[in-house]
């Protein structure tokens, strides 16, 4: 059994195991060994207490006032009341600077709002791609409302059941969602509620309507000493208009049949009557105008024209002893083109025109030949227009053609073959839809085969104005200069002026009151005749829907010459029904 080591060996082998590491690292680090000083502050033991709150890493160095809260947070004491803790008051924040997290427009992006106004970075955009809407801010329109509104006009709160209803799906080709189809056009607004609606027949707006009126004229033969009769007027009217994208065609056709109940007397004081003792008239005026589209400054136009009427009440035209009064027509066309060049527009057009007379029934039962009123007019127009800018087009237009009559010499003898033309310049323009038109001045002259026919000359007025008051009310002008033929011996035409003058305005959508004031003269070169007209009419419409109105007319005419024994008056009032789809 061999006996334990010694206490002094064991002693020995432990100073060696401790003495070992301090000469490893005695070996490794040369730089000289310093020994660390005591401080209060290493036996704190709070947290932070081995450092000065002044030289703390993450303390601001900024020269300003150190605030309580960049002191490092003390945790809550285990020991301490939680009571206590709570009443314990927050620090003050007066006279401190806030901070923020985030520096400004940090999420801006690209629509949001930045206070540094800074310039955005656009998107880009792919070839063809639609340009993205601007999204609604300050700044943008508001959009407009459309308040819902009960048949009886007061607003509604919610819809009717019929507009959240199910209903049968349209299909795609009606609603226009097919792809590659092209868009639908958009009707155009209808501005008259109670206009009427019409039907289509094909690529074509019909639109018709008929008159019926009834009542009383004071005077209809416009004698100097009035004799009165009851008065019927049938007026139907028709409207044919193409809806095409190119080329056009639009017929406007309107008529309309006086008929007198009361027959004229056939002599008056002894002498044959100056007015036809059945005095029944028909008026009718109509046009089809043409336009071919060959490209976009180029248009060929065309018209047919038709005028079917009688000469007017107390006109010196009239013969006495007639039995009715005789018919006349005038019929014609013209075919020309329309070239833009830019800003400046050339129309000119060739037109023949051919006016033919129904033969004159007497009292005595006999007729008589109206073969020297026919005639046939040849003639060309040129209209040369340069637009100055949106809404204002200045214009010269000039007017020439040639009378043949198919007898050279009338029934007292003249030869009233001739020809003429006239000139005149004016403009038109549209100034912000409130005033609308055209007017022109101008001087029209004609020479007559007949040396004993002096030249017909004089200045024509020529105009069409209308003037959007208000909403409610419109003024209407408009002016018209003619030279017509006559039968007075001697006279080598009539110039006609005419002017009218006329206001609407809408009491209510459903009724409306038209006034009209109506000015002509009628100038008998030759023969030192003048006569001037005056028509005073007031009209009240009333719509009972889109096809059926009634209407009332009170008319007031005056015929004023220098011949003794021509002037007259006549008052006519009527009232009517207007049938229209």
């Amino acid at each position: 059994m061999g006996s334990p080591p010694g206490r002094g060996r064991s002693s020995c082998a432990h100073l060696l195991r401790a003495a070992l590491p301090c000469l490893l690292l005695t070996a490794l680090e040369s730089a000289p060994a310093a020994a660390q000083s005591l401080a209060p502050d290493l036996f704190n033991p709070n947290r932070g207490g081995f450092a000065a709150l002044d030289t703390l890493p993450t303390r601001r160095t900024a020269g300003v006032p150190q605030a309580p809260s960049d002191a490092i947070p003390m945790p809550p004491d285990p020991n301490e009341d939680p009571r206590k803790r709570r009443e314990t008051p927050a620090p003050s924040r007066i006279g401190q600077v806030p901070t923020y997290g985030l520096p400004a427009a940090n999420g801006a992006s690209s629509s949001g709002y930045d206070s540094l106004n800074r310039k955005r970075q656009q998107p880009k955009l792919y070839p063809g791609q639609p340009k993205p809407k601007r999204p609604a801010g300050p700044g943008s329109p508001v959009p407009p409302a459309t308040p819902l509104v009960s048949p009886l006009g007061a607003p509604r709160i919610a819809p009717p059941p019929s507009e959240t209803a199910n209903k049968t799906p349209v299909p795609p080709a009606m609603a226009g969602t097919v792809p590659g189809q092209p868009l639908r056009r958009r009707l155009r607004a209808d501005d008259d509620a109670f206009g009427a609606v019409g039907d289509y027949a094909g690529s074509f707006l019909i639109k018709g309507g008929l008159e019926l009126s009834t009542g009383y004229d004071t005077n209809p033969a416009r004698l100097q000493k009035p004799i009165g009769s009851p008065v019927y007027v049938v007026a139907p009217d028709l409207l044919v208009q193409s809806d095409w994208e190119r080329h056009a065609l639009v017929a406007d056709l309107r008529g309309s049949f006086s008929g007198y109940t009361n027959n004229m007397p056939a002599t008056i004081d002894g002498f044959a009557s100056p007015s036809p003792v059945e005095i029944d008239r028909p008026d009718f005026t109509g046009h089809v105008d043409g336009r071919i589209d060959v490209d976009r400054d180029l248009k060929l136009t065309s018209q047919l024209r038709l005028r079917l009427a009688t000469d007017n009440p107390g006109s010196p035209n009239v013969q006495a002893g007639l039995q009715k009064y005789p018919v006349y027509a005038t019929y014609g066309t013209t075919v020309g083109f329309d070239q833009t060049f830019n800003r400046f527009q050339v129309a000119a057009g060739a037109a023949v025109d051919r006016t033919a007379y129904t033969d004159s029934k007497l009292t005595d039962g006999s007729t008589f030949s109206n073969d020297d009123r026919d005639f046939n007019q040849y003639g060309g127009v040129g209209r040369f227009s340069y637009e100055l800018k949106p809404g204002l087009k200045p214009f010269v237009e000039i007017e020439g053609d040639n009378r043949v009559h198919d007898q050279a010499a009338d029934r007292n003898g003249y030869l009233r073959d001739s020809n003429g033309g006239y000139a005149k310049i004016g403009s038109s323009f549209e100034f912000s839809r409130i005033l609308t038109g055209e007017i022109s001045v101008g001087y029209s002259a004609r020479n007559y085969v007949d040396p004993r026919l002096s030249q017909l000359s004089g200045f024509l007025t020529s105009g069409s104005l209308i003037w959007n008051a208000s909403g409610l009310t419109t003024v209407k002008f408009n002016t018209d200069t003619q030279i017509a033929e006559t039968t007075i011996p001697g006279s080598s035409g009539v110039l006609v002026h005419t002017y009218a003058a006329e206001v609407d305005h809408d009491f209510r959508r459903w009724l409306t009151a038209i006034g009209k004031f109506t000015y002509g003269t009628y100038d008998y070169q030759g023969q030192n005749r003048n006569d001037k007209t005056y028509s005073l009419e007031g009209n009240l419409i009333y719509k009972l829907n889109r096809n059926v109105w009634i209407k009332g007319t009170l008319r007031h005419d005056i015929l004023d010459s220098n011949q003794a024994g021509s002037s007259s008056q006549g008052t006519v009032v009527m009232v009517g029904v207007r049938l229209q789809n």
